[in-house]
């Protein structure tokens, strides 16, 4: 890409070096002049020619000058070519072509006036055809034909670039309509089912005949309640087209002893160990590693809810590790839930796009452990 820009941008230079060059060759110098006034207008032509893609009609009009005058056939020759490929209307084409004609009729008379080979070349009849084919009529089709190309790639080109915006807005509607679908039904179903779960428990808060049974139904009903408000902020998210949705903070370490207690609640035996010195980390990492515990937790309560667990956070030297361990439980069949299986494949994905890696499987001694590495340079 530079070496091509470098090339284009070194297009006029060479352009303009290679007109004096081939102006400096005279055709004819009759008339007296002189060799230092040929050459300074040959690089007067060389200079025009340079400057020519911002403005060609200095060129043109030295180009019909030097060719009456000294039979300096290249400022006209480029100054054809540019005519072609920039002028559009027909009064312009009208125009040039004119005056390139009253240049060779100039020519004409000059020629018969100064007679001699100068006659010869630009006053005779064949030659004053061949002269105006070559440096008019040829690159003047030249540049008509490499317009024609610019305007078919530009228009390919824009045809491209309208039906990529079609496809892109395409599928940002299709996106769109596919996010609505998964709200409506999330809200439909799981929204409430919720809801009956969240209304039962507080029904059995009110006519719980003891009190283990009344706070178990509080704890129940406050978890649906704060999954009924998770939900309404995801529903946001998919919902929302232009920014997303606000949302309340996420949970993070901090949040984690209230993860346990509710796990407590529950029947669980949970305990919590630190490693190392506690230290404020990304609000990433924090919340990475609370999702590993609640992943981790949540499998508990499925398949072994009598089982013991640990709990271990360690803080590291540029890691965060986070691992869940249980004894295995003597009833997991028996309590078992069913699952769909992507807990632990989205909870490793979540931990690799922080560079990280998570083990999760059976242990030698039994039960089951979940053990996540967390580089800390991944912060938010």
């Amino acid at each position: 890409m530079q070496v091509s820009r470098r090339i284009e941008g070194g297009l006029p230079v060479v352009l303009g070096v290679g007109v004096f060059a081939a102006s400096a060759v005279p055709v004819d110098q009759a008339g007296g002049m002189t060799s230092p006034v040929f050459v300074a207008t040959a690089a007067a032509a060389g200079v025009a020619a340079w400057f020519a893609r911002r403005s060609w009609w200095p060129l043109a009009l030295l180009g019909a000058v030097c060719y009456v005058w000294l039979v300096m056939w290249p400022p006209l020759m480029v100054a054809s070519y540019y005519a072609g490929t920039t002028l559009r209307g027909a009064r312009g084409v009208t125009i040039y072509l004119g005056g390139t004609a009253v240049a060779f009729g100039a020519s004409v008379i000059v020629g018969d006036l100064i007679g001699g080979r100068r006659e010869m070349v630009t006053a005779t009849g064949a030659n004053v055809a061949l002269m105006a084919m070559a440096l008019v009529g040829l690159p003047f089709m030249y540049g008509l034909w490499t317009r024609a190309k610019r305007d078919v790639l530009a228009a390919a080109r824009e045809r491209a670039d309208r039906l990529e915006r079609e496809q892109v807005m395409r599928a940002e509607q299709a996106r769109a309509q596919e996010r609505a679908r998964i709200a409506r039904e999330m809200h439909d179903v799981v929204a409430h089912r919720v809801s009956l779960m969240v209304l039962h428990a507080g029904a059995l808060e009110v006519r719980a005949a003891d009190e283990p049974t009344a706070r178990t139904a509080s704890m129940i009903g406050g978890i649906g309640r704060e999954a009924l408000a998770n939900l309404r902020e995801l529903l946001g998210v998919l919902r929302s087209n232009q920014q997303p949705a606000e949302l309340s903070p996420q949970p993070t370490l901090a949040d984690l002893d209230r993860l346990l207690d509710q796990s407590r609640a529950l029947g669980i035996s949970v305990r919590r160990h630190d490693h190392g010195e506690p230290r404020a980390l990304g609000s990433t990492v924090e919340r990475t590693a609370y999702r590993v515990v609640q992943e981790a937790l949540t499998n508990v309560h499925k398949h072994a809810r009598d089982a013991h667990t640990d709990v271990h956070v360690r803080f590291l030297n540029g890691t965060l590790q986070v691992e869940v361990l249980n004894r295995g439980s003597a009833n997991e069949t028996e309590h078992a839930l069913p699952g769909a299986g992507w807990g632990l494949a989205g909870l490793r994905e979540r931990v690799e796009l922080l560079g990280g890696s998570l083990q999760a499987g059976p242990r030698q001694e039994g039960g089951y452990g979940v053990t996540a590495a967390i580089p800390v340079r991944a912060t938010a």
